[in-house]
């Protein structure tokens, strides 16, 4: 395993991989403090394509002045190891400088889509992940690129932006991988003491009784949104940013649903952590091409 801090190094490594000896790349976008979220990424990666590329950047682009970029967890030594365990080829793992070199001033946008839910709380964000994720799928050309669905909305924005700008990547998108509780796995999981964790299980509880409605047949948005926040209301360790319903490809809002598939997502403060979980309602795509 190679681990390259270079954007130069990683262009040449990609390019001889794909021209020369005409291998499959899967790359799955990371900012480090691995979980099992992540490397479900990359064991899907690993056996979709002949070689896996991991990035590891702590994107300053995508987090607000109050949010937590300077305490965001890093630790690159235990993040390779994993890596290397799960037969990884190359980390990605650049300075600011190289992403974002002095008199950067070129950022993706999505319209609309990117001004709801998560960019409704954090103006901005979304300008930043789009705009990492565009540089890093210049830099390694992959194939294929690997993302979770606890990031619902940054899914949406992805295969939009992919398929806006002709990206030659297909994106997959994997379900969540959750702690025993429910709870999401998350890097800022780390951030919650045992009685915090305990109150976040309400998080996927929630969730779990909308869907168990709407399996029986309720259709209405209101009614399921008020379902997950007075089941989250209950537990006083947590407070509620946001309870949404959506159209699971195009993010519209319709209070009546129909047969499209829709996702229920939320956002909570559990102390000064900001955590976020969605469940898919009705059958959804496990992944889209786009630009291909």
């Amino acid at each position: 395993m190679e681990i390259i801090n270079r954007r130069k190094r990683m262009i040449s490594v990609a390019r001889k991989l794909r021209r020369e000896e005409n291998r499959t790349i899967g790359f799955v976008p990371t900012m480090g403090a691995l979980h099992e979220g992540h490397l479900s990424l990359i064991h899907e990666a690993r056996a979709m394509c002949d070689v896996v590329v991991v990035s590891v950047f702590v994107n300053p682009a995508q987090f607000g002045p109050a949010e937590d970029f300077n305490s965001y967890p890093r630790d690159l030594t235990r993040d390779a190891g994993l890596l290397a365990e799960y037969n990884v080829d190359y980390v990605f793992a650049p300075p600011v400088e190289e992403i974002y070199p002095p008199g950067f001033s070129t950022y993706v946008t999505i319209e609309g889509v990117s001004d709801d839910l998560e960019g409704a709380s954090r103006p901005g964000h979304f300008r930043g992940v789009t705009t990492v994720v565009a540089i890093m799928l210049n830099v390694v050309k992959p194939d294929f690129a690997f993302f979770g669905q606890k990031d619902a909305q940054q899914s949406v924005l992805i295969k939009r932006m992919v398929r806006d700008l002709a990206f030659n990547t297909e994106i997959v998108v994997l379900p969540i991988v959750r702690e025993e509780s429910g709870l999401a796995m998350s890097s800022r999981n780390a951030y919650l003491n045992d009685e915090q964790r305990r109150a976040a299980a309400v998080l996927h509880r929630s969730l779990s009784q909308a869907r168990a409605a709407y399996e029986e047949g309720e259709r209405s948005a209101t009614r399921l949104t008020e379902l997950v926040s007075s089941a989250i209301e209950r537990e006083p360790l947590v407070r509620i940013d946001y309870v949404s319903v959506n159209d699971a490809e195009t993010l519209a809002r319709s209070d009546k649903l129909d047969d499209r598939p829709a996702v229920i997502s939320l956002a909570v403060f559990i102390g000064k952590t900001r955590l976020i979980d969605n469940l898919v309602l009705g059958k959804a795509k496990k992944h889209e091409a786009a630009g291909a």
